[in-house]
């Protein structure tokens, strides 16, 4: 594949073809990082018929170069750091705490505003996949597996859309699964890879969240 996705329900729907073989699968449930993940999530939810819930995780971006991941952070204390960006820059740990303490606040405003009063789904044993419109550095997704398999789900997949070869390939050996439609040699910004990138906002993933991916709900299991 050249061409771009058209936007991100475009790329979660051209995913969710390369994930056939989970549809109707009664232990399976679906993944989305807020804010972006979550619309690729939902239309690979709604097309394997199975629950879709939210992976909070944050990227600690460094100062002044946002963009650019030092690490994430995710709940129940995780934290993932990317020691080349962060040696190469010559960051210190002052500095890492300084932006992780900035980002816990918005991480608990965001389990505040999306999941409201809707318990934590049940992970142990079931089969998940984790979702996001792409994988830049890895250090977010890297924060979400780790959140993820402390809960001992019995399978994980990591799904989406774009991704570094190089990044993909470290990540393999975290998870069981790694599916990805394109994997440029060069990657430079996951945003041009897509017509449209604009900002998921927090009214859209609660939006998604609210609405029902599974036809025949008589044997799934939401919490």
């Amino acid at each position: 594949m050249t061409s771009k996705f058209r936007d991100r329900s475009d790329a979660g729907k051209m995913l969710a073809k390369k994930l056939t073989a989970y549809t109707n699968h009664p232990d399976l449930l679906v993944l989305g990082l807020p804010r972006g993940g979550v619309p690729v999530a939902y239309e690979i939810a709604t097309s394997l018929n199975a629950p879709l819930d939210i992976c909070l995780v944050r990227k600690l971006g460094v100062p002044s170069h946002e963009e650019l991941a030092m690490g994430a952070i995710a709940a129940g204390g995780v934290r993932v750091l990317n020691y080349d960006v962060i040696n190469n820059l010559g960051i210190d740990i002052s500095t890492i705490d300084k932006v992780a303490t900035q980002e816990l606040r918005e991480l608990q405003r965001r389990d505040r505003a999306y999941r409201g009063e809707r318990p934590l789904p049940n992970i142990k044993n079931r089969t998940v996949i984790l979702v996001d419109d792409g994988i830049a550095t890895g250090s977010t997704m890297r924060a979400a597996i780790a959140v993820v398999k402390q809960q001992q789900p019995q399978r994980l997949i990591v799904a989406v859309p774009i991704a570094a070869p190089i990044t993909c390939e470290e990540l393999q050996a975290e998870v069981d699964e790694i599916v990805c439609l394109v994997m440029p040699e060069s990657l430079y910004a996951i945003g041009l890879w897509y017509e449209d990138f604009s900002q998921t906002t927090d009214a859209e993933v609660r939006h998604l969240l609210a609405k029902p991916t599974v036809i025949n709900n008589a044997d799934k299991t939401y919490a």
